[in-house]
C-alpha cells in the first residue's frame, strides 16, 4: 500500500492519502514553520509509501526518484492515473508528475498564449520541473507526449538529471501518418468537435452525432470524458462543455505532425537513454524506414555515450497503456528497478 502525506496548507492540515493532489510548490513561510503550498489544478503528484521527500535545499540529501507522465492529444493527466498508482505501490520511493498539457484539462485555463507547439508544451513542463525543485530520472510520454518528451530532452541542457530515460510509447520523431482506412484521425476528430456547440445537452448526443461522422463508438465515448457540467458545480447538469481549447488542440496537433526530433535520437545527448515503444497492431503509424532509422541510432549512441532502444508491445493497439497495461508495466519497470 502507498503511504499517506500529510500536506499543511496555510497551517491546515489535509490528508493527501495516496495523490499529492494539485500541488504547486512555491513554498511560503506560514504559522511559525509549517510550509504552505498554493494550489494549481494542472497536475497530480502520486507518491509512493516509502518515498521521502525533504522542504529543506540540502546538497547533501539525494534527490527523490521522480518520473514525469505525459499524456497524448485530446487526452488528459487522469488517463495516466491508474497506471501510476500501480507503478507507485511496485516502485514505493518514487513519485510520479502527472501533467495536463497546455489545451488540455485544467492547464486549458492557463496556458493561453500561443504559439500552441510541441515545443512550448514541452517548456511549460519544464517551467513547471524547475518550479517543483524535482529532477526527473524518467520521462514516459504518449504519442504527442511522446515528442513532448523528446522535446524536454532537446531544450533541457540543465534541468534533465543524467542519467535519464525517456520513453516515447506509440510515436517517432518525425512525420506522423495518420490511420488508414478504418482507423480514427486525430485531426479529423478536432475538425469535427470544432464544429459542434460549444455547449452540448448531454454526452450521448455527442456519441451519437461522432459515430454518425464515421469514428468508431470506442473513440467518441473516450473523447466525452473530455465534457464537464457547465452549470454550477452542486445542480444537475442542463448542458455540458469541453475541458480542452479546440482552437489550440488544432494549432498543437499541426505542430504534433510538423516537429522533428530526429536530432535528438541521432545525436542523443550523453547520459539520455532514449526507448520507443511500437504498438503490435498500431502499424499504420509507423514506416520502416523510421523503424531501420532508430536500430541505427542504436548503434550510433553507443558510441556516444548515450542510449537508444527499439521495444515492441505485444497485443496492443496505439492506447497501449489501455490495451496492454501489463505488458507496458513489465516493459516501463526496467526504469525503475534501481530505486525499488
Amino acid at each position: 500500500m502507498a503511504g499517506t502525506l500529510n500536506i499543511s496548507v496555510c497551517g491546515c492540515e489535509k490528508n493527501a492519502g495516496f495523490v499529492a493532489e494539485k500541488l504547486w510548490f512555491d513554498s511560503c513561510e506560514c504559522r511559525g514553520s509549517r510550509v504552505c503550498f498554493r494550489l494549481c489544478k494542472a497536475y497530480d503528484l502520486v507518491q509512493g509509501a516509502l518515498f521521502r521527500w525533504s522542504t529543506v535545499m540540502d546538497r547533501a540529501i539525494p534527490d527523490p526518484p521522480t518520473a514525469v507522465l505525459l499524456h497524448g492529444i485530446l487526452g488528459a493527466r487522469k488517463n495516466w492515473g491508474s497506471f501510476a498508482r500501480r507503478l507507485a505501490q511496485e516502485f514505493p520511493t518514487w513519485q510520479f508528475l502527472l501533467v495536463d498539457l497546455r489545451c488540455h484539462g485544467d492547464s486549458a485555463s492557463i496556458y493561453k498564449n500561443a504559439p500552441h507547439t510541441v515545443a512550448s508544451a514541452a517548456l511549460d513542463v519544464l517551467k513547471l520541473v524547475a518550479q517543483l525543485r524535482l529532477t526527473p530520472r524518467v520521462l514516459v510520454g504518449h504519442s504527442f507526449g511522446g515528442k513532448v518528451a523528446l522535446s524536454m530532452v532537446d531544450q533541457a541542457a540543465k534541468p534533465l538529471p543524467r542519467p535519464v530515460r525517456v520513453w516515447v510509447l506509440d510515436a517517432t520523431p518525425g512525420k506522423v501518418r495518420a490511420g488508414g482506412d478504418g482507423e480514427d484521425h486525430p485531426a479529423e476528430l478536432i475538425a469535427a468537435l470544432s464544429k459542434m456547440p460549444k455547449q452540448v445537452s448531454s454526452k450521448r448526443v455527442v456519441v451519437e452525432a461522432l459515430v454518425q461522422e464515421g469514428f468508431s463508438k470506442d473513440v467518441a465515448q473516450w473523447v466525452v470524458t473530455n465534457l464537464k457540467p457547465a452549470g454550477p458545480p452542486d445542480s444537475i447538469p442542463a448542458s455540458f462543455s469541453w475541458v480542452f481549447d479546440l482552437n489550440g488542440l488544432t494549432e498543437m496537433y499541426k505542430s504534433y505532425e510538423e516537429t522533428n526530433l530526429w536530432k535528438v535520437v541521432e545525436d542523443v545527448p550523453r547520459g539520455v537513454h532514449v526507448n520507443f515503444l511500437k504498438a503490435e497492431r498500431s502499424l499504420h503509424r509507423w514506416a520502416l524506414k523510421d523503424i531501420q532509422r532508430i536500430h541505427a541510432a542504436e548503434e550510433l549512441a553507443i558510441d556516444e555515450g548515450g542510449g537508444v532502444e527499439m521495444h515492441v508491445l505485444e497485443d496492443a493497439g496505439h492506447w497501449v497503456h489501455a490495451d496492454n497495461p501489463d505488458g507496458l508495466f513489465r516493459i516501463l519497470s526496467s526504469s525503475f528497478n534501481g530505486y525499488k
